[in-house]
């Protein structure tokens, strides 16, 4: 298993619990890819995802986990409390505030109600479709229902814009979730346009100590099931079932990648040239142990829209800042999800994939700083909160994965995203290379890369049977 991020470690876990000896090369000193965990004046800040949805997922994982072998349950010993947030998020677009669900007496509230009757109980159906293989006859029912509600209408933008009854911003607001998946409305299936009302139905959940206790559940399980761990050895190259590390050789049946696409393809041709294509997002992301608590107002969780979102979307897809973007403000009190003395903040601004190093006096940031601390109701710029920071940028991300620092690798075609994405999970000409992580399933958080580490170790299972 090539890279320890939480695809990585999800399948070496199943792998090893169905008997197999399994070893684990991180080249991180840490465990988890994007998401990890740091700390800032000694207050706990977990980096990457901050949300855990589709609890589903999490649950179908630990069942599979528990069937493949004997001694001990996968829920004691994860040891993952998840706790349901108080809503999905407060969103600001165009002046406007308002919170998912959407109360009674907002002039949305009618035709919000009207679209979580038609999306919010597809729960079920969508955690099918994460975790069970496409080519799974069982999915049928699961698909024909969804497809009845899209119809012809395959995108996200194409759907959405098919509702003549839904308001304009409760429009955008929903389609703007496509960027979870680092692209635009227009290329995602529509699929994407369910998400929202799915989450307020099902809930948003985090972790209680932060969503990096789902890699340490994930250690956990990984090492019960023998798998050997070996952090800080990264891999200079794979050839025929050989990893080779500057420790040595390891010979294997198989060999899974949990590393982004394109990081992946220079260990397979070290040195070869990439054919650039047109990448998902990156994003600038700000870390912070505040001085002084913000106001109370201000929301957990705060997503705030640029005022023109199609022209943000034209300006990620070529690669260039945009005058607004979309921002996640997520704001931790004491004691609130993190056992932290201090309140603790992050700023998420989505970025072109551009490799560029951000600081907080680059133009761009403290434009859109300043117009974030606007829209949330503070009567100062945020970095005037900010004690020790850190800033995670398209550089930062480059290092770790996709070219420029695009989150989710190459962008997709509707027609490639989710289940019948490419890369597929198994390479055709080396049937003993697999895959697994977010390159590989983008979108849809940590539970699109579990449930796509389902798929891809099932299959690689009968792989290793036969």
């Amino acid at each position: 298993m090539v890279g320890g991020g939480i695809g990585g470690l999800a399948a070496a876990a199943l792998l090893g619990r169905a008997g197999h000896r399994v070893t684990l090369l991180e080249a991180n000193g840490y465990l988890g890819g994007k998401s990890r965990r740091i700390h800032l004046d000694g207050q706990r800040v977990d980096t990457g995802p901050s949300l855990l949805t589709f609890p589903g997922v999490w649950e179908e994982f630990l069942k599979r986990w528990d069937a493949l072998g004997d001694g001990g349950t996968a829920a004691e010993i994860a040891r993952l409390k998840l706790r349901r947030m108080d809503e999905v998020g407060r969103y600001y677009y165009r002046g406007e505030t308002v919170s998912l669900p959407i109360p009674e007496g907002h002039p949305w509230h009618g035709a919000w109600e009207r679209f979580v009757a038609l999306h919010g109980g597809l729960g079920p159906d969508v955690t099918r479709l994460l975790t069970a293989d496409p080519l799974d006859r069982q999915m049928l029912p699961a698909l024909g229902r969804l497809l009845r509600i899209y119809g012809p209408r395959l995108t996200t933008r194409s759907y959405l814009n098919s509702l003549k009854w839904l308001p304009d911003g409760l429009r955008e607001i929903i389609a703007i979730h496509t960027l979870n998946a680092g692209v635009s409305p227009s290329r995602t299936p529509a699929l994407y346009a369910s998400m929202p009302a799915i989450m307020a139905e099902d809930g948003v959940w985090t972790p209680e100590g932060g969503v990096y206790e789902v890699v340490l559940a994930l250690e956990r399980l990984a090492r019960r099931a023998g798998v050997e761990v070996r952090i800080g050895e990264p891999a200079y190259g794979i050839w025929e079932r050989k990893v080779v590390t500057k420790a040595g050789e390891y010979r294997a049946d198989a060999v899974v990648s949990g590393l982004d696409a394109g990081q992946l393809e220079g260990l397979l041709a070290p040195g070869g040239q990439r054919t650039p294509e047109t990448l998902s997002c990156s994003g600038v992301a700000m870390y912070t142990a505040l001085r002084r608590d913000l106001p109370e107002h201000v929301a957990t969780h705060g997503v705030v829209l640029p005022s023109n979102p199609a022209r943000l979307y034209r300006a990620l897809e070529s690669g260039k800042e945009p005058e607004e973007t979309m921002a996640f403000a997520n704001h931790y009190r004491p004691g609130e999800v993190y056992p932290n003395e201090g309140a603790t903040l992050a700023l998420l601004l989505t970025a072109p994939a551009n490799g560029k190093e951000y600081g907080l006096d680059d133009p761009f940031i403290k434009r859109e700083v300043a117009r974030i601390s606007w829209e949330i109701g503070l009567e100062e710029t945020a970095t005037e909160y900010f004690g020790e920071h850190t800033i995670l940028h398209p550089r930062y991300f480059g290092v770790r994965g996709g070219d420029g620092g695009a989150l989710y690798g190459a962008a997709r075609p509707f027609w490639r995203s989710g289940p019948l994405h490419r890369p597929r999970y198994n390479d055709r000409q080396r049937p003993w290379l697999w895959r697994v992580g977010a390159s590989v399933h983008p979108g849809g958080g940590i539970p699109a890369v579990l449930g796509g580490a389902m798929i891809s170790t099932d299959r690689l299972l009968r792989f290793l049977g036969e």
